[in-house]
């Protein structure tokens, strides 16, 4: 998430630098809800999900652009709240007692927080698409 931020504030940033800082997220994004899926109390399906919500997400941004809209990284599930839910999720899960790791019909934790993410990713891209249809009109 950092090497954006500081291309932009070291002035370094270019239309290369863009397009290899946004296809290994995709990859990043991808690898983790689906390894998410995969892991105990999660749920592949919901992993699949929620990596297809956030490339979604992603891919409305760079066609807003496209269309000629400015770049939006509005929430509430862009990349940076996705990898903080995913990341709250793994700390929780790595120093709390498993008798405090709920289930639900066979879902943990880690499937709940893919739920989270692919309805957040979904909002995420419909708000972003309204935005720029409103940009667009104007």
């Amino acid at each position: 998430m950092f090497d954006g931020m500081v291309a932009i504030a070291s002035g370094k940033s270019s239309r290369l630098g863009e397009l290899f800082n946004e296809v290994p997220d995709r990859v990043s994004d991808a690898a983790t809800f689906i390894g998410l899926g995969y892991s105990a109390g999660g749920s592949p399906t919901a992993g699949y999900l929620a990596a297809l919500a956030a490339v979604f997400t992603a891919y409305v941004r760079a066609m807003c652009k496209v269309a000629g809209a400015p770049q939006d990284y509005c929430g509430p599930m862009g990349k940076p709240h996705r990898i903080f839910v995913t990341t709250i999720c793994a700390v929780y899960l790595t120093v709390s007692p498993h008798e405090w790791q709920p289930v639900w019909h066979e879902w943990g934790i880690p499937a709940a927080t893919l739920v989270v993410v692919f309805f957040g990713a979904l909002l995420t891209a419909g708000r972003r698409l309204v935005r720029a249809a409103v940009y667009l009109t104007r």
